[in-house]
């Protein structure tokens, strides 16, 4: 069943219509019927509407609602992945990866050992295509929010969003034992919003590592091996599913 996203205003007791990009994917490209049923979340509640085609009008495609479902899809937690820049297009398996597990937002970061240096404008138009990237694998994974990827940040930037969340932790190779892992892991608690840092290929300079001890942060270690920044998130977003959904 093909899931789609709609503007909560276009949302009724009855009635749902979806506009732009998604009416012409619907109509031009899968050329689906009239009757044929889909899914539609509207990116603020955790709900799954499924409707049927009622019909197509001029911009837009009339769905009749069936039923709501409360699909509990979303991780308990909500998660924001501080993302380094990484090198080639690194970042966009790891935004579609993410999103796929479970990810709120997405910040990317620039930091001291990011070997990508991205201008204003490079940085907008790669902004625009991550975002249409995690809306796809909201799609396909049929979750009920789009997650965010926000504008590049700074470190310190990043350092400073991040403490406004109810947790703060960073990924680093250098931090022995896995017990602070444990117990950050099995310390979340439902509707808690958490920031995890992840460094880029040559990972964190000192005095970031500084920067985030004296914001407080939790240093914890990925595990014996040294993994790829691209396979970091993923096995942290991994822990949380498995920790934390019932």
């Amino acid at each position: 069943m093909y899931h789609f996203f709609a503007d909560p205003q276009d949302i009724t007791d009855k009635d749902i219509y979806i506009k732009g990009g998604d009416f012409n994917h619907i109509k031009n490209v899968l050329r689906m019927k009239e009757g044929e049923t889909v899914s539609v979340s509207d990116g603020i509640s955790d709900r799954e509407y499924r409707c049927h085609i009622e019909k197509y009008e001029t911009d837009r495609v009339h769905l009749r609602l069936d039923f709501i479902k409360e699909a509990g899809v979303e991780l308990p937690v909500r998660v924001y992945l501080f993302q380094c820049l990484p090198k080639a297009d690194k970042m966009e398996f790891i935004i579609q990866k993410a999103v796929e597990l479970g990810v709120h937002g997405i910040i990317p970061v620039a930091s001291k050992r990011s070997v990508v240096k991205l201008d204003k404008k490079k940085a907008q138009a790669k902004c625009e295509r991550w975002q249409k990237i995690s809306e796809s694998a909201a799609k396909q994974s049929k979750r009920a929010e789009i997650p965010q990827v926000h504008e590049v940040m700074g470190f310190d930037e990043a350092v400073d969003y991040a403490k406004k969340l109810d947790r703060a932790c960073i990924a680093y190779e250098l931090e022995k034992g896995f017990d602070a892992t444990r117990k950050l892991i099995e310390g979340m608690r439902h509707d808690l919003s958490v920031g995890v840092f992840i460094g880029p290929e040559g990972g964190f300079d000192e005095a970031e590592i500084k920067r985030t001890e004296e914001a407080g942060f939790v240093s914890f270690s990925m595990g014996k091996r040294i993994l790829r920044t691209e396979t970091a998130a993923l096995v942290f977003l991994s822990w949380l599913v498995y920790s934390m959904e019932e």
